[in-house]
This record gives structure tokens, sequence and C-alpha cells, in this order.
């Protein structure tokens, strides 16, 4: 089993011991990622077409998305994730589907409008890095966007999960990627004070 397959099944058990109780799933908020919601409240921004969420959990930004006016594709590798956001999103037009950002459909290759990434590259091993930063890039149609949020590197922390560095996050300019806003946001973690919020835009 590669090791984004042993992560994968990590995933899904610890959705499924918490499932009663969310407050130890570390990265569910229950509520909309404000970083995300700072991009949809800008109404310069056209938020229509089709939009992917990446490692969605219990589906709050995919439904942010939704009521936004996407129509939104979410997705996790923990099934029981994906119950658990039906179940909490039961008349939501969202597709809720079981992927993997490594093996997407074909239909998914360049098809999406807007993609939303958050904390789901920096929770696999270094090694996959460049992989799923690919795999992302693949995703996008022409002109479309991808919003990044993730940890910056701290030295003080060592994983996992694997904040990015400015060099890890600067791979989406290799896959025809351009870099439209650059952010760094202050929220106190155990992983990292700051973070990233990067809008990227595929020319």
């Amino acid at each position: 089993m590669q090791e984004h397959n042993r992560a994968s099944a990590w995933f899904n058990e610890l959705y499924q011991e918490h499932k009663e109780n969310h407050k130890n799933i570390p990265w569910a908020r229950g509520a909309v990622n404000p970083l995300l919601e700072s991009y949809l409240s800008n109404k310069t921004e056209t938020h229509t077409g089709k939009a992917l969420v990446i490692g969605c959990g219990l589906g709050d930004d995919a439904y942010a998305l939704d009521l936004a006016g996407y129509n939104v594709v979410a997705i996790d590798v923990s099934e029981v994730a994906l119950e658990l956001a039906k179940e909490k999103f039961p008349d939501s037009k969202i597709s809720f589907e079981l992927q993997d950002i490594f093996d997407m459909p074909l239909k998914y290759k360049e098809h999406f409008d807007f993609v939303f990434e958050a904390l789901t590259i920096q929770s696999l091993p270094i090694e996959f890095r460049k992989k799923m930063i690919s795999a992302i890039a693949d995703t996008l149609a022409l002109n479309a966007k991808l919003l990044l949020v993730a940890h910056k590197k701290e030295d003080a922390f060592k994983g996992p999960p694997w904040p990015l560095t400015q060099a890890e996050v600067d791979l989406f300019k290799l896959y025809g990627l351009k870099e439209l806003i650059a952010q760094l946001h202050t929220e106190e973690s155990k992983i990292s004070n700051t973070r990233f919020r990067i809008l990227y835009q595929k020319k």
C-alpha cells in the first residue's frame, strides 16, 4: 500500500472514532474556513461555475461555495466524512464524492472553474508534495482560479502534518498557474501561527 493510501485509511479511522463528537478532529471548525469566507465576500469576484473542494471533510466549505452560487463537487478519501457531510447538508446540491486527488476521473481533467485546497497538501508526506500539486493543477480549466490555504513552515514544528515552505507553494507556477494574490495570515496554532492564503489563476 502506498503511503498516501495509508494516510487515507488513517483519516477514515479518525472520522469513525469521532463520528458522534467532532471536537477532536483538528481541522473540523464546524464553520466555513474564514480565509475562504473572505474570498466569497469579495463582490468583485464572480462566484459562478464549477467548483471543487479537495478534502472536504464535514462539508462546511463546500456548502459555503454552494450558497455563493457554484456547482460544487466535494471530494474526500474518507467515506465516513462524506456520510457526515451529506447528513449535515441534506438539502444542498453538492456532489459529495469518494475520490483520491491522485486518481481523479478523466472527466475532471481541466474541468473546474474554481478549486479550494485547504490544509490537505500538508497532511501527506513531503515526498508526495509535487505530485499532489500537479494533480490539483490538472483539475483547473483555462483561466480557472485556485485558492490555497496552508500552514507556513516554522522550524519549531517537525510534523505531521508538514507545513509548506515558500518554495513549495511556488511549485504551482510550474504547472501554468499565475499568482494573483499572496497573503500571510496569523492564527494561533500548534502547527504554525502563519498561514498562506494564495489565489492563483491558470493561464
